[in-house]
Formats: C-alpha cells, structure tokens, sequence
C-alpha cells in the first residue's frame, strides 16, 4: 500500500513538472547560441558606434604620458591633452584614432596613435515583464528582439507571447514596435525581429 502511495506521488510530481514545462514558451537552440554569443563576445572594433560610458583607450607610440583611458561622456565627446574635445559618438576607434592623429601633428612629430575599445558600455537594453531573467543587459554587438528575450531566460507559462513591445525614446518621444513572438519564432513575420538600440525596452506582459 506505501509503494502505491509513493508511487501515486511520483506520478503527480511528474504531472505537474511536465505541465510547467509544457506551457513555457522556449527559444530554438539556435536562438540561445545567438543570444549567449551576443551578450560575451567582444563587439567588432571596425565597426562598433561608439557612445555614451564606452571606454576606451588612446597611446602614442614612444609618449608614454600621453597613453589615456578615456570615458565618452553623456555630450558624446572626450577630452585629450593638448587637442581638448573630441567628438567620439557615433564614430568607429578607427575614425576617432585618425582624428586624434591629426590634431596631434602640430605637438607631436611623426606621431604614431593607437587607439582600442576597452569596454563597451553603451550597447544596454531592458527586458521586462513576464521573462524569467528580467532586467538590464550590457551586450558588445547588436542584438535582436528574439534574442534579447533568450538572454532573459524565454518567456514565463503567464506570458502573453502575441502581444510583445519594444518601446524607444526618440527625441523624448516613445515609439512602440509590436513584436509577436509566436510569428516570429515560427519564421513568419521577421521584419517584427528588429534589432535594438540602446535604451530600448522590451515589454512582456
């Protein structure tokens, strides 16, 4: 009669596991790889927009005073010795790099400038609501709303999937992106998968 009893037990254990489990939307392998490259890979240096709180790092070869661990403030620009501002948002290090270059000719002969990424801090978006991760994600490259959701754990049983947003600032106005991610994650409708910006938030309700 015990075994019986335990036995019951396991079974509706296994019941209600399988029902949980059931109902919770998962992302494809495919997606999760996508999503867990995105947020530890380092973004491409070549072609990485850099913005507000990326830090990077400026040396002159054979000066070593003049090596500078510089963050781009929230104007978008960084300050260097002798050349003062720089504008650095929405340029490449290569781009910033030649700039730098250039003004230093007039102070520096010959002078040979380096500059890198080091930490990419501006790429951020938000994910909240029914998620099982919600929260703040910091990543080094674009990312697209399907992966923004894997890198929040996929949605929860109480999710509403048909009925997702992506809200974005612009110019102090929000824009609302509709995102449904039973299309989506069936192959239909793709151009709903847009890729984020920083500052976007995504909304599962």
């Amino acid at each position: 009669m015990m075994a019986r009893q335990k036995g019951l037990v396991v079974v509706m254990i296994s019941l209600a596991l399988c029902i949980g489990g059931c109902t919770s939307h998962r992302v494809s392998p495919l997606v999760e790889a996508q999503a867990a490259a995105a947020e530890v890979s380092p973004p491409d240096q070549a072609s990485y927009r850099l913005g507000p709180e990326d830090v990077i790092e400026v040396t002159v070869w054979k000066e070593p005073d003049m090596t500078k661990t510089l963050i781009v403030q929230p104007d978008g620009k960084v300050f260097y010795p002798l050349i003062g501002e720089v504008v650095a948002a929405g340029k490449t290090v290569k781009e910033i790099q030649d700039e730098i270059s250039k003004r230093l000719e007039k102070f520096v002969t010959d002078a040979a400038v380096t500059v890198i990424l080091v930490k990419a801090q501006h790429y951020k978006f938000f994910v909240t609501g029914k998620v099982n991760k919600p929260g703040e994600f910091l990543v080094g490259r674009p990312t697209s709303v399907l992966q923004a959701i894997a890198m929040a754990g996929g949605l929860t049983p109480f999710a509403s999937p048909k009925s997702i947003k992506v809200v974005r600032k612009q110019g102090g106005v929000d824009e609302i992106y509709g995102f449904n991610y039973k299309e989506v994650s069936k192959g239909q409708w793709l151009s709903q998968d847009i890729i984020l910006k920083p500052g976007d938030v995504v909304v599962v309700p």
